[in-house]
């Protein structure tokens, strides 16, 4: 019965970190993104963005959720009887693959080669005309993935 409680609580909080990410993603893909490609100095500001968005408050939400999955991952795993479970292991994976995998996989080699160029030169200007392009792509893929696991832990809780 504790359990079970605590197994709510823990999907609840998966499903609005997941959910609150969601949107922060959502945001970038459909405005900033589109913005900092129209002005002369988005390449300067993405930059600065890169380095502001390394705090306590994003990175505690976006890590937090990921300690979570990973713990209803295991604990679906562990109690598969229970309803939901199948929708916990696909929120989980969900979000630890399609968010939190991608992001180390793709997005932040970009950061760090974006933060590391030079917005005066060619070269720099190249790495910014890749970047929109291909940094946008996987925050789609982010962004759906991080959805699709919010959802995924509202289902479970159905």
């Amino acid at each position: 019965m504790i359990l079970d409680k605590l197994f709510f609580v823990l999907t609840l909080v998966a499903a609005l970190g997941s959910g609150l990410i969601a949107g922060a993603f959502f945001i970038f893909s459909v405005a900033v993104m589109r913005a900092l490609e129209r002005v002369p100095g988005g390449m300067v500001a993405m930059q600065s963005i890169n380095i502001v968005i390394l705090n306590p408050m994003f990175l505690g939400v976006f890590m937090g959720t990921a300690v979570l999955c990973l713990v209803l991952a295991i604990s679906s795993v562990m109690r598969w009887q229970p309803p939901g479970s199948a929708w916990l292991l696909a929120g989980a994976s969900l979000y630890l693959i399609g968010s939190m995998g991608v992001t180390m996989i793709f997005n932040v080699p970009m950061n760090n080669a974006l933060v590391a160029a030079d917005p005066a030169s060619a070269a720099g200007q190249e790495i910014w005309r890749t970047y929109l392009t291909s940094w946008t792509f996987w925050n789609h893929v982010r962004t759906i993935a991080s959805l699709a696991a919010s959802a995924s832990f509202i289902a479970a809780l159905i």
